[in-house]
């Protein structure tokens, strides 16, 4: 228990320190946001310092992030200066998208991951390695773009097998309950907008895994490589035992920890990938969101996504570290 509240106080630290970063970039880098929201309107100079002034922009930068964490912390992050628009509503409205393709990628990653990974390192040397590492490390060399736009171009456009761009088709009108709406279709038993959001879902979720599934791949074929010339498994096998044995309670379960680690970073990661996933297949979530948000020079925007994106791999590193604990109950000691 107090290996996790360990974990917890670091909370704050770390967002405090994303805070001010995000916050000292948006107010330094070049150009004007009132200008930007005047622009066409023909304000007069006095218009647009009173605009100033009311978005507390005439103040010292140190007053005016204290001003909103002050209010961020109440749950305030302040009025979109693109959308007109709350930018916690609007976070809400976009995070549902966001997270439905994230876990989709991460979950297909890690089923493709996992299986080809041990299926490689029990084949070492074969024909089998070569061609799942060769596979790999073509997988990682491609960039997630060209992959995504490779993918549209090919099932999209050439072949028509799948839709190339949005969340379902605006002629589907799924019942919103949760958001989600894999979810809500399943719930209100929605048949055509359940097979509409899969074929929408299909091609990010394929370019956004790919990366993470080949790089993954290949750790877990070195993870149990290594743990399988250690002596604990050489002395299991003299010992008769079952090579199924061998591999389900002693090298799966050491190897699984170092996996841990990256498939955590990795789910980090994909965070990140989906920022260039969404663009390309305008996807209407987070990623999308905050690209808007820095094309309109919206900073009170682009800080509320990048402090949410914190948040959330913060959640993920502590989930991770639970489960760490859970595999091997030794680092609850440390």
């Amino acid at each position: 228990m107090q290996y996790l509240l360990r974990r917890l106080v670091l909370i704050i630290p770390v967002l405090f320190g994303v805070s001010v970063i995000v916050f000292t970039i948006m107010h330094v880098i070049p150009g004007d946001p009132v200008q930007l929201m005047l622009e066409g309107t023909g304000a007069s100079a006095e218009q647009k310092q009173a605009m100033r002034h009311a978005l507390g922009l005439d103040l010292p930068l140190p007053v005016q992030y204290v001003n909103y964490v002050s209010k961020a912390i109440r749950g305030d992050f302040g009025q979109s200066i693109h959308f007109k628009q709350p930018v916690l509503g609007l976070i809400l409205e976009r995070l549902p998208a966001t997270i439905e393709l994230t876990l989709a990628s991460f979950i297909l990653s890690t089923a493709i991951a996992l299986p080809i990974g041990l299926l490689s390192a029990l084949k070492r040397n074969t024909f089998i390695d070569y061609i799942v590492m060769t596979g790999a490390t073509l997988g990682i060399s491609l960039p997630t773009f060209w992959i995504g736009i490779l993918l549209i171009m090919l099932v999209a456009v050439n072949l028509g097998w799948l839709p190339g761009f949005g969340r379902i088709d605006y002629a589907v009108h799924p019942q919103r309950i949760t958001g989600f709406l894999l979810i809500d279709s399943l719930l209100t038993w929605n048949i055509p907008a359940l097979k509409n959001t899969l074929a929408h879902l299909a091609l990010p979720v394929l370019t956004l895994g790919i990366g993470t599934a080949t790089f993954t791949t290949r750790f877990v074929r070195s993870s149990l490589l290594e743990v399988m010339g250690q002596d604990f498994v050489v002395v299991a096998r003299a010992k008769g035992l079952h090579e199924r044995l061998v591999l389900a309670r002693h090298v799966l379960r050491n190897a699984l920890i170092p996996v841990l680690t990256l498939i955590g970073l990795r789910m980090g990661g994909l965070l990140g990938g989906a920022v260039v996933t969404e663009t390309i297949f305008a996807w209407p979530g987070m990623g999308r969101l905050v690209i808007q948000a820095i094309y309109g020079r919206d900073f009170v925007l682009v800080q509320g996504v990048v402090l949410f994106f914190a948040l959330i791999r913060i959640t993920i590193n502590i989930l991770t570290d639970i489960i760490y604990v859970w595999v091997d109950p030794r680092i609850s000691h440390i």
